[in-house]
């Protein structure tokens, strides 16, 4: 893995042109395969052929807080926990290590939501640069009818948040209904307007990696910005394995259109050396522009706290007690 140093975890966000679409290419779907065996390999050594150590280690962890969806999507949430997570995605890591670490002007790259709370964080967050997503469409099951799934889009749009985090019906993948997903893809994504859509697969649940490429492609096909492995509340979240999968179906949609769609791993990555992880992977794969917080992001919250007790001990040669680092 190239190293960073901490001026470049600084970089500003470089905007480029959301994913207008193309039509469906049932042909392209049809030829889209997945080596799980080496798939599974690829991803069971990366461990050992990726490392960073010492100050190269602290600056790839001030890379990976600024790519981190801080999020908190828990029945009890209350507008008092979202305003304690907002000032955390504004100061995310103790101003004395930033001081130290030669850092000023860290923030998480959006903070996470659900509906009811949009406005409580669009408040919390203005001046701030830090964008709101929304989780819609009956998160997360997305089983509530089609009718209210769209509008609920549109009501959290209204609401201030600038990126949607959608879930798919995955009954659509699990039956090869191509065009179905597509279509609901397609509406999903007209009504979101401005805002960004992230597709959510629920990767766990589509039971093969072939499934997850097949999806992914035609989730972007129909104008995904983002796609998404998990909403957090499947058995099984975000995996190297699927992670392989989808960013190799990323770089093969920009190899046939020339356009760059996001990725989002979440749900489970809840290490420092985790985050590493997923960043060499990223790299690897796709290069550097997607090491920057509008192609990538952690769907994440205790994340977070392992970085900042890390970046502590870089610091001090202690570790602290992980109430140290609360999110809100």
């Amino acid at each position: 893995m190239q190293t960073v140093t901490p001026s470049q975890t600084q970089l500003p966000q470089v905007a480029h042109p959301r994913n207008p679409g193309m039509p469906l290419d049932l042909d392209w779907v049809a030829a889209v395969q997945a080596n799980t065996s080496a798939i599974e390999r690829r991803a069971a050594t990366l461990g050992g052929r990726r490392s960073v150590k010492k100050e190269f280690q602290a600056a790839w962890l001030l890379k990976a807080v600024s790519l981190i969806d801080l999020t908190t999507l828990s029945g009890d949430d209350t507008a008092g926990r979202v305003q304690r997570l907002c000032a955390k995605a504004r100061q995310p890591v103790a101003p004395w290590m930033l001081e130290k670490l030669g850092m000023e002007g860290l923030k998480t790259g959006a903070v996470c939501v659900y509906h009811d709370m949009v406005e409580t964080a669009v408040r919390a967050l203005e001046g701030s640069g830090i964008p709101v997503a929304a989780v819609s469409t009956g998160f997360p099951a997305g089983l509530s009818p089609y009718h209210l799934r769209i509008a609920e889009i549109g009501e959290s749009v209204k609401a201030g948040a600038q990126e949607i985090d959608i879930v798919i019906s995955r009954r659509h993948v699990l039956t090869g209904n191509w065009q179905a997903l597509y279509d609901e893809m397609v509406d999903m994504r007209a009504a979101c307007g401005n805002a960004h859509v992230k597709a959510i697969l629920a990767t766990g649940e589509l039971a093969t990696l072939r499934n997850v490429a097949r999806a992914s492609l035609v989730c972007m096909m129909a104008g995904a910005d983002f796609i998404k492995t998990s909403t957090g509340k499947e058995s099984v979240n975000a995996t190297l394995p699927v992670t392989l999968t989808m960013i190799r179906a990323i770089r093969d949609y920009q190899d046939r259109t020339g356009v760059k769609v996001g990725y989002k791993p979440a749900g489970g990555i809840a290490k420092a050396k985790d985050a590493l992880l997923y960043l060499a992977l990223m790299k690897d794969e796709l290069g550097h522009p997607w090491l920057q917080p509008d192609l990538f992001r952690f769907g994440a919250s205790s994340l977070l706290g392992d970085i900042e007790r890390q970046l502590e001990h870089y610091l001090t040669g202690h570790y602290s007690a992980a109430n140290r680092h609360a999110m809100g």
